[in-house]
């Protein structure tokens, strides 16, 4: 285990704090819930302490009152008891609601909302002692029992501190009437909640960003890890390629079968070879229907000899055209002029096919505007154009 947890080093994936999210592993602050439960309270108690008083020694001066019908009749202090019993809940429920809601609203601020039931499916290997034991001393959970019981020390030794110095106070309620000992009470019990917040407020302040943490880092991923993620997000890099490999050679098979059907095929004599096709009917410029190097420019040429496609070698032209035009797609505007040329020339060529007699006009020596020819850099340079 030791040894995992050095490999785990790396970051951990969106996708992996996405998938923990739904197992429902949130960073969730105790500190902060607690922050808001108990200042929640304070804040009902300081708004609705005139209010709570007058209901709590109304209650108090029922529930002990003691008359002639309560002695005849004993059933009567159980009907007293119920009725008070009611108006504690009328009060208690909806402070409680309030309250509830409080703690639940900082928890959603501490880790955002998720909805999910898997934390509470039954895990069987959560019920052993002997494991549980364990993790009380294993990172995360180590240190989230220290923190605790330093929490409980220092709130105990607060609360022990401010009922030592309030002694006095609190002892002289015995002798006070109760509406004024229980405004005094209300009044000691505010500011005992005020140096508890204040502890509370510490402690959520460093436990927030402690918690989101050490949640990432239990969610780090080890190299292995991370590959795997790549591998199911995007796909086995040896699948894709063979996917590639396959749509290329789908598209090259497309390609030469669109060459039979051109009316060009322009050629630097060892390298490049672009075939163009134009329709005055449906086309608004010569387009490229199929371009290659190397070997598939050969494959391009014999390809368009067998069909009878006129052939011309214009080195310049074919590179401008490989370099700049691309396969389905309109030549560019700057080359309509240099492949005007060689069009007119191949129709020339058909005609006189045509007519039974020779073409007596030479293949034109074609040049393209200044920047669409690959070798003037290559030339520039001092390096050779193939």
């Amino acid at each position: 285990m030791a040894d995992d947890a050095q490999d785990r080093r790396l970051p951990a994936s969106q996708r992996k704090i996405s998938k923990s999210r739904e197992d429902g592993q949130v960073a969730r602050s105790q500190d902060l819930g607690h922050l808001a439960t108990l200042g929640a309270g304070l804040a009902l108690l300081i708004v609705f302490a005139p209010r709570l008083t007058d209901w709590l020694r109304r209650v108090l001066e029922t529930g002990l009152r003691f008359d002639a019908q309560a002695m005849d009749r004993p059933g009567t202090m159980l009907e007293r008891l119920s009725a008070s019993g009611v108006d504690m809940l009328v009060v208690v429920l909806p402070l409680g609601a309030v309250v509830a809601v409080v703690a639940a609203a900082s928890a959603v601020l501490a880790g955002g909302w998720n909805w999910t039931f898997k934390p509470m499916q039954p895990k069987f290997s959560k019920l052993n002692p002997i494991t549980g034991l364990g993790n009380l001393f294993k990172g995360q959970q180590l240190v989230n029992t220290l923190k605790i019981c330093l929490l409980a020390l220092i709130l105990g030794a607060i609360g022990m501190l401010y009922l030592h110095a309030q002694l006095a106070e609190f002892t002289s309620l015995v002798a006070m009437p109760l509406p004024t000992a229980m405004a005094e009470t209300g009044s000691l019990l505010q500011g005992g909640m005020v140096l508890l917040l204040l502890a509370l407020t510490l402690f959520a302040l460093v436990d927030v960003p402690l918690q989101r943490f050490m949640l990432l880092r239990r969610l780090r991923m080890s190299f292995e890890e991370v590959k795997q993620e790549h591998k199911e997000s995007e796909g086995n890099p040896e699948v894709k390629g063979k996917i590639k490999a396959k749509m290329r050679e789908m598209a090259r098979r497309k390609m030469m079968a669109a060459v039979p059907s051109a009316d060009l095929v322009v050629m630097n004599p060892t390298h490049f070879a672009v075939a163009l096709k134009y329709d005055e009917a449906t086309m608004a410029a010569p387009r490229v229907v199929a371009k290659g190097a190397d070997l598939l420019a050969f494959r391009i040429r014999d390809a368009a000899k067998a069909a009878n496609v006129p052939v011309l070698e214009a080195p310049p032209l074919a590179r401008a055209l490989y370099r700049h035009a691309e396969i389905d797609q309109e030549i560019p505007a700057a080359l309509f002029g240099a492949v005007a040329q060689v069009l007119a020339w191949v129709y020339q060529l058909r005609a006189a096919m045509a007519a039974g007699r020779p073409l007596n006009a030479p293949a034109p020596a074609v040049a393209v505007p200044p920047g669409f020819d690959p070798a003037e850099g290559r030339a520039a340079s001092g390096r050779t154009e193939p």
